[in-house]
């Protein structure tokens, strides 16, 4: 992740460009300290918003980057409806992005799950349709994971979902959890697929790899070699967000990828360049999921017509910055 300093010079450099989009507004970024949250929080303040962000209490003291934009952060779960409703008579804000939420398939709790993903999600779509100062443009996260092993080439916001993991049922079902709020409020839901970038846990595929190559281990293990995944950068992603944000398509969904699939041997391949070595991989059983989304490559067409032209990121350029960070 950038360090302080330089997330600093990139917002006053852009404060310096002139009128921004979010001059005079307030954001709210639920999951602040995530993985993706810190990247968020820094394009928003670079476009003007002032950045509020809650976290869950009792988390790391650690300082990370998304703290410098962020005038206000709140201990809070959101879980608890009271805690949600007090954040958001604080904040008021004029956007928000709910990023909390469990993010990994393998997470072994399915009730915390649907608690965390489904519940929470509907505590803090209800203290927002109780504001007084009601957002113009509400973004969930929720997953392309909904689509399951779908047999689509590039799979578009019409394919039917097919989930085939908690976790992804869990998404879908706060996709329709949300739309009976659609009434009330402007929501826009994002279908993220793979994305990664520096500062993301060692526990999902693509940093567990680099980690790897960067201490120069000699072998790996790895579950099922046949995935193939639409990798994106996570600033990338973050600048999607933003867009969506200004853009306010309400009622809408958006696959947010880059088009492209890779397969994990081909995302070897490029690590061992970038390394200058060869690892040998070994498959760990325990590794392989039951119901594994073998393949996974997105339409970003809806996207790009609403928010403009996308950039994606090369993926061997993200797994570069990654290795060198």
């Amino acid at each position: 992740m950038a360090s302080a300093e330089a997330v600093r010079a990139t917002v006053e450099a852009a404060r310096a460009a002139g009128p921004r989009e979010g001059e005079g507004r307030r954001a709210l970024i639920t999951g602040l300290r995530g993985f993706t949250g810190s990247y968020l929080a820094r394009e928003l303040a670079a476009a003007g918003y002032r950045v509020f962000g809650t976290v869950l209490p009792g988390g790391a003291d650690e300082v990370f980057s998304a703290d410098v934009f962020a005038t206000d952060i709140f201990p809070a779960d959101l879980l608890e409806r009271a805690a949600v409703a007090g954040v958001v008579e604080q904040v008021r804000p004029d956007v928000a992005v709910h990023l909390a939420g469990i993010a990994c398939v393998a997470h072994g709790d399915a009730e915390q799950i649907y608690r965390v993903n489904v519940a929470a999600t509907r505590n803090l779509l209800e203290a927002l349709a109780a504001s007084p100062h009601p957002p113009s443009s509400v973004l969930l996260a929720s997953s392309a994971n909904i689509y399951g092993n779908a047999q689509a080439g590039l799979i578009d916001e019409s394919v039917a979902p097919r989930p085939a993991n908690d976790y992804a049922v869990s998404k879908l079902a706060m996709e329709y959890m949300a739309s009976l709020w659609m009434d009330r409020l402007p929501i826009v839901i994002a279908r993220p697929f793979n994305y990664t970038g520096v500062g993301q846990s060692d526990s999902f595929l693509l940093p567990k790899i680099v980690s790897h190559f960067r201490r120069g281990a000699l072998c790996i293990e790895l579950g099922n070699l046949a995935i193939a995944r639409d990798f994106s950068d996570v600033r990338m992603v973050a600048g999607s967000y933003r867009r969506l944000l200004a853009a306010a398509p309400a009622g809408q969904v958006f696959n947010v990828c880059s088009g492209r699939s890779h397969s994990l041997e081909s995302v070897l391949r490029m690590m061992e360049e970038i390394a200058g070595y060869r690892i040998e991989v070994r498959v760990n059983p325990a590794l392989v999921r039951a119901n594994e989304v073998l393949t996974l490559a997105g339409d970003n067409t809806r996207l790009a017509a609403t928010i403009g032209a996308l950039a994606p990121v090369p993926l061997a350029d993200t797994l570069r910055w990654m290795y060198e960070s």
